[in-house]
């Protein structure tokens, strides 16, 4: 959404506690990550999904681009999917692209509670009309002005030149595609839900045949645990977050605090289910739960998850099938794949 691509881009995802740079490139066929890096933001640059520190945000954007080795300076971001107002409209068929920006331009406001020169919009036709042969389904995208500005302004900032904005719900939807054949029947006729637990916010994304259906978003994230272990263990922010890292904690880290953090990450999962359940007339059950985010990779949570939610639960790698070139360090990566759905969603843009 508002941008148009047609060459390499870099995916700049830009988190509450990190930002991560990802280039891609297709080669045989196949997918290869050619660069790749992530560089912690200082504390509040970041704050609810809004960028609060713009020169904090471009200098680890700087740091994390320097740190990839990448040559590439054109790139693509993303806003929340709170920041943001999609819509599924029908159009006859039968209009052309100019046509069919002149209606959507005039109807826009009845479908937008912003006035439109507050806004940044574009659309997308997706397809034939289910309910209309002779009609299209466009999606119309929006979000305030302010929310995409901010983002092109850091990414200038850092050194970049920013050719597209897409919203994060429907990067996910787009990386989904490269975790789809590790999934039963390639996640067709499947319901999928994607829960993404970052530092401070964890984001419920369920997926029908690979397209998104629910978006939600809540307060919950591994920010917690490290305000946990400080608090257990009588240290500062930042020492608690070096030893979670580092996995330098004292015997009894486990039992008291890592497995109480486990078992609420468990009842927030579980818990972002049972509201969809209650929000949804079509959707009653979930074929496969799929963890994101830095919270994923926790050991054994996605066994507790699978037991609470009585649904397979597996932990999202979208680099699975990916060659690798030879700048990337593959612990690393690893160790990070399941926090990069968004910065690959958006790397992926360049083969649109």
């Amino acid at each position: 959404m508002f941008g148009r691509s047609s060459q390499s881009l870099l995916g700049i995802d830009i988190s509450s506690s990190v930002v991560k740079v990802l280039e891609l490139s297709l080669k045989g066929g196949k997918y290869s990550v050619d660069s790749y890096a992530v560089e912690p933001l200082p504390a509040n640059a970041v704050v609810e999904s809004k960028i609060e520190n713009k020169e904090d945000v471009a200098t680890a954007i700087k740091r994390a681009v320097k740190k990839s080795g990448t040559k590439v300076k054109d790139a693509a971001v993303a806003v929340p999917a709170n920041s943001a107002i999609t819509k599924i409209i029908s159009y006859p068929a039968s209009l052309s692209e100019r046509e069919m920006e002149e209606q959507i331009l005039l109807e826009a406001e009845s479908h937008i509670p912003y006035p439109l020169e507050e806004v940044r919009l574009d659309f997308e036709v997706v397809g034939v009309s289910e309910s209309d042969v002779d009609a299209v389904d466009v999606l119309l995208a929006a979000s305030r002005s302010e929310n995409v500005d901010v983002r092109t302004e850091v990414l200038e900032m850092a050194g970049l030149k920013p050719k597209l904005v897409d919203v994060e719900a429907y990067t996910v939807e787009n990386a989904f595609s490269l975790i789809a054949p590790q999934l039963p029947l390639h996640g067709q006729g499947l319901t999928v839900a994607v829960v993404d637990i970052g530092a401070t916010v964890t984001t419920l994304h369920v997926l029908v045949d690979g397209k998104i259906v629910f978006t939600r978003e809540q307060t919950f994230g591994g920010r917690m645990l490290t305000d946990n272990i400080g608090q257990h263990y009588g240290m500062s922010f930042e020492d608690a977050g070096r030893a979670k890292k580092e996995n330098n904690l004292p015997d009894d880290y486990g039992p008291k605090v890592l497995d109480p953090f486990k078992q609420l990450m468990t009842t927030t999962v579980t818990r972002a289910l049972q509201f969809f359940f209650s929000t949804s007339t079509q959707y009653q059950s979930i074929d496969h739960v799929l963890l994101a985010g830095g919270c994923a990779s926790i050991q054994g949570v996605d066994a507790m998850i699978e037991e609470d939610t009585d649904t397979t639960t597996s932990i999202a790698n979208p680099f699975v099938d990916m060659v690798l070139g030879s700048k990337v360090e593959i612990t690393a990566l690893s160790n990070d794949a399941p926090s990069m759905l968004i910065a690959c969603g958006l790397a992926m843009r360049s083969f649109d």
